[in-house]
Order: C-alpha cells, then sequence, then structure tokens
C-alpha cells in the first residue's frame, strides 16, 4: 500500500526531523536510568512504542465520545491499563528484563511523549493516522536509547548484550573500561553530542 507524502511525515518525521528526544526533548529521564545496558534499553523502547501506539489508537478511536472536560482522566486510564498490561507481560516472558527496569516501565504512564501524542494527535485525527503517529513517536525514542546504550555498554562495560566484545588482549595491554560511563550524567552528555550531531547535519542539509 502506497502512503500519502502526509502518511509518510507522521510515520518517519518522529525517527529524525521532529523526533521526540533530540528535537522536542521529552522523555529524557528515561534516557538516564534504562541505558546502562542495551537489553533493557531495547525493551524499554520497544514497550513505550507499543504502548504509544496502541494508546493513540485506543484514543483515536473514542476521541468524538470522549467528554472534553475527563479527557485527560480518560488517556491517564488507557495508559495506565495498557502499561500494566506490559508490566505483566515483561514479569511472565522477561522476568531478567522487567527486574532491571524495575519502576521505570510504571513510569511510562507519566512519560510525556505518551501524553504529548494522546493530547496533540490522537484527539483529532483517525485511528490509521494516530497509530502510525504512535509507531514513529515509539520508535524515534527507541532508537535514541539504543544509540546511548551502546555507547554506555561498549565503553563502561566492554559489553554488548552482556557479551564481551572488547577482547581480552586489549585489557592486557592496559585498556580500562571507563566508569564513568555507568553513571546518569554520562547518558545526559551522550544525548547531548546527539543532539548537536543532529542538528549540524539538518543545518548543512538546509544549506
Amino acid at each position: 500500500m502506497k502512503l500519502s507524502d502526509k502518511t509518510k511525515e507522521v510515520l518517519l518525521g518522529p525517527l529524525s526531523a521532529n523526533n521526540p528526544v533530540i528535537v522536542q526533548i521529552l522523555g529524557i529521564c528515561s534516557a538516564l536510568a534504562v541505558t546502562v545496558q542495551l537489553k533493557p534499553a531495547l525493551v524499554m523502547g520497544i514497550a513505550v512504542t507499543i504502548i504509544v501506539a496502541m494508546s493513540n489508537v485506543v484514543i483515536a478511536a473514542m476521541r468524538n465520545t470522549i467528554p472534553m472536560r475527563i479527557r485527560i482522566i480518560v488517556q491517564l486510564v488507557v495508559v495506565a491499563a495498557l502499561v500494566t498490561l506490559v508490566s505483566e507481560f515483561l514479569k511472565a516472558f522477561a522476568y531478567d528484563v522487567a527486574m532491571q527496569l524495575s519502576v521505570y516501565i510504571g513510569l511510562i504512564i507519566t512519560n510525556c511523549i505518551l501524553m504529548g501524542r494522546l493530547e496533540a494527535f490522537a484527539m483529532s485525527n483517525n485511528v490509521w493516522d494516530s497509530l502510525l503517529d504512535g509507531l514513529g513517536n515509539g520508535l524515534g525514542y527507541a532508537i535514541i536509547l539504543v544509540i546511548v546504550a551502546f555507547f554506555r555498554e561498549l565503553l563502561g562495560s566492554g559489553t554488548l548484550f552482556g557479551v564481551q566484545v572488547i577482547p581480552d588482549w586489549c585489557y592486557n595491554h592496559g585498556y580500562v573500561n571507563n566508569g564513568m560511563m555507568m553513571m546518569p550524567a554520562m547518558a545526559l552528555i551522550l544525548v547531548g553530542c546527539i543532539i548537536w550531531v543532529h542538528r549540524s547535519i539538518n543545518k548543512e542539509e538546509k544549506k
């Protein structure tokens, strides 16, 4: 099925040009908290993508029947229900990751990306466009988490997905893991570097 230019913008825009983390500066807290290792960062990204997409669909389908004065409450109830389902699924099938993510899965309810998309997009668009918007914003968020986690785990632990990738001979010749990468402040610095690179590239493209 061929997508229109508008539909492509809704789906692909959040991946780069309108990324929720590095352009809209949303969801930064979880980028600091769950990116020490790739595995929890990837799971968190997938979880947020599913929840944003599905909550967008539900709210878009109900938008004409939701009283405006209680719309925020309805949105929160929908998000909370989806977060609970995802949390229970992780506990059942990926318990170790669920324990690593700890309270941060529950805190998806307060993620600014979720409420922002529900209020700004799903409440005024159809189900299909809202689904694409949710997928785009969720994947845009997940991409940044994965990039940050990649560098933090690689440089901080010498591993990726828990598997050692920096060979022993590097350590034998004096290489030392950068312990600062394990600190939340380094996640913020890495996000800042990504924002700088992204804006530099976009600036060059505009010229």
